[in-house]
């Protein structure tokens, strides 16, 4: 019964992603990190690899993808906000990029026990502090 609940409120939680905004092609989801850490959890536990999730695996995992991440934009100087000068596949292929760096932040934080929403609300109150407007 427990188990037919926690199904049904995640397929409640898939059912919330909602497009927040739309300008011409582009959407961008509102999807909360409590739904992705469940996805995560479910994918590796299919998986049986919740024993190589350890932080030091995550973190050097994450490093990894943020050197891939990196490669994307080496050696092309500086580049604009929106890229309007790159074309679909580079675009998608820094999407799944960025996403790669997401998903391991979130299953590092979930390992280390960090609620990782709040350490960054809680972080930009600080920064609001540290460095007020002008």
């Amino acid at each position: 019964m427990a188990n037919m609940r926690a199904g049904e409120e995640q397929e409640k939680q898939v059912q919330k992603v909602v497009v927040v905004e739309e300008e011409e092609e582009n959407k961008v989801m509102d999807v909360s990190l409590n739904l992705l850490s469940l996805k995560l959890k479910e994918f590796a536990k299919a998986r049986d690899w919740k024993e190589y999730h350890t932080p030091r695996n995550l973190l050097l995992a994450m490093v990894a993808e943020v050197g891939e991440l990196s490669e994307i934009f080496m050696w092309r100087g500086e580049v604009g906000r929106g890229l309007h000068d790159w074309d679909e596949a580079e675009k998608e292929h820094l999407g799944e990029e960025l996403a790669d760096v997401l998903l391991y932040l979130i299953q590092l934080s979930d390992a280390c026990e960090v609620d990782l929403g709040g350490a960054a609300l809680n972080k930009i109150s600080k920064n609001a502090l540290k460095y007020p407007p002008k």
